[in-house]
C-alpha cells in the first residue's frame, strides 16, 4: 500500500484549469493553474470557447500532477460542478471538469464529490489565510471578487461544504469585469488585473495622487458599471495609464469598504474573509486592511482561480464518512 493518501481537486471556471492535490493530513502539496487563452483585446470566452480551452488544458494539466498521483493513492476526487450552491447555478465550462473527474473515479474507484466553485474559493482563502485551522463554526462575513462574482456573503461551515447566503452584491458590472475592461481600454492584455497593479503603483512611486471621489454603494448593493466610462473619461483628460489604474483599484477598494461598513451596521461585528482573484491585488489589500485590521486575505496563488478549496472539502467529507480526525 502506498503510504502518500491523497485527494484530488478539479476545477474549471471561466478563466483557469485547475488541478489540486491535498494530502489527508489537509495539507496542498500541489495547486496547478493554467489560464485560458484570450486573443488581444478581448476581454473574456464565451462558454463554448471555454470548455474546449478546458479541454485542451487538461491533459497537460494532469501531467503537472501525474508523478504524485502515480505515487500515491488515490482516496477521492472533488471538482466543481456549479458556480456557486444557488438554484439553477450552471455554465457550462464546469461540465469539463465534472467529465473528468467522473472519469477519474469510476476508473479508480475514488469516491467523486462536487462542489460550487464559489464554496471553492472561500475554503482556500479560509485554509491559506490561518482561518480554517482555527474556525470553531462562527458565522463570518466573505466576500467572493472576480471577474465573474462581486458578492458579499453571510457564511458557515455546514458540514464539508460552506454555506454562502448572498447579502450584497454587484448590481451590474463585476469588479474583475471592471479591472479587465479598463485595462482592455488602456491598451493591456487580459486578463488586467496584473498590468493594472503595476501602473497603478508606478503612478505610486512617481508620487501621484488622486483626487476625492465618492462610489455608488446602495444598502449593501454596489454598482459598478460607471467605473468604465470614468476611467474612459478620465483617461482622455490625462493620457496616464498609471493614474487610471489607481483610480480602478481605488474606486473598488473603496466600494468593498462602504459595503463592509454597511454589513457590520446590519450584522454585528464578526470575522472577516476576502476571497476571489481580484483580492489578491495589494493595493485593494492594503486599503482594506488599514480600515480592517483583523480581516484576512488568501494568499495570491490561493486567491485567484484555484482547485485546493475543491481538494480541501472532498479531504473533509472523505475523512468524516471514514471516521478520520
Amino acid at each position: 500500500m502506498k503510504d502518500n493518501k491523497v485527494i484530488l481537486g478539479i476545477d474549471t471556471s471561466n478563466y483557469t484549469t485547475s488541478l489540486s492535490i491535498v494530502g489527508l493530513d489537509g495539507r496542498v502539496q500541489k495547486n496547478v493553474k493554467v489560464p485560458l487563452p484570450v486573443k488581444a483585446g478581448e476581454c473574456g470566452l464565451r462558454q463554448s470557447d471555454a470548455v474546449f480551452a478546458h479541454t485542451k488544458n487538461l491533459p497537460d494539466a494532469f501531467l503537472s500532477v501525474d508523478g504524485i498521483i502515480k505515487s500515491s493513492e488515490l482516496l477521492a476526487v472533488g471538482v466543481s460542478a456549479r458556480p456557486r450552491d444557488a438554484e439553477g447555478s450552471y455554465m457550462p465550462c464546469f461540465l469539463a471538469g465534472v467529465s473528468v473527474a467522473t472519469a477519474v473515479s469510476e476508473s479508480t474507484g475514488a469516491p467523486l464529490y462536487r462542489y460550487s466553485h464559489q464554496a471553492g474559493h472561500v475554503t482556500a482563502a479560509m485554509y491559506s489565510s490561518g482561518m480554517l485551522g482555527e474556525y470553531r463554526g462562527e458565522d463570518f462575513i466573505a466576500f467572493h471578487v472576480s471577474g465573474g462574482t462581486t458578492e458579499m456573503l453571510l457564511c458557515k461551515k455546514n458540514g464539508d461544504s460552506v454555506s454562502a447566503q448572498i447579502i450584497g452584491k454587484t448590481q451590474d458590472l463585476n469588479a474583475g469585469q471592471a479591472v479587465d475592461r479598463c485595462g482592455v481600454m488602456l491598451g493591456m492584455s487580459f486578463p488586467c488585473g496584473r498590468h493594472i497593479e503595476e501602473a497603478a503603483l508606478g503612478f505610486y512611486r512617481n508620487g501621484g495622487r488622486l483626487r476625492g471621489f465618492g462610489v455608488s454603494v446602495k444598502g449593501l448593493d454596489c454598482c459598478l458599471s460607471g467605473l468604465e466610462n470614468l476611467c474612459r473619461k478620465a483617461y482622455a483628460e490625462s493620457g496616464d495609464a498609471g493614474q487610471v489604474s489607481a483610480f480602478v483599484l481605488e474606486y473598488i477598494a473603496k466600494t468593498l469598504i462602504k459595503m463592509t461598513d454597511a454589513a457590520i451596521a446590519k450584522y454585528g461585528q464578526m470575522p472577516l474573509l476576502y476571497a476571489g482573484g481580484v483580492m489578491s491585488n495589494s493595493i485593494i489589500k492594503e486599503r482594506i486592511s488599514k480600515k480592517y485590521p483583523t480581516a484576512r486575505f488568501a494568499l495570491p496563488e490561493f486567491s485567484s482561480d484555484n482547485a485546493a478549496g475543491i481538494a480541501l472539502l472532498a479531504r473533509e467529507r472523505y475523512a468524516k464518512e471514514q471516521g478520520i480526525q
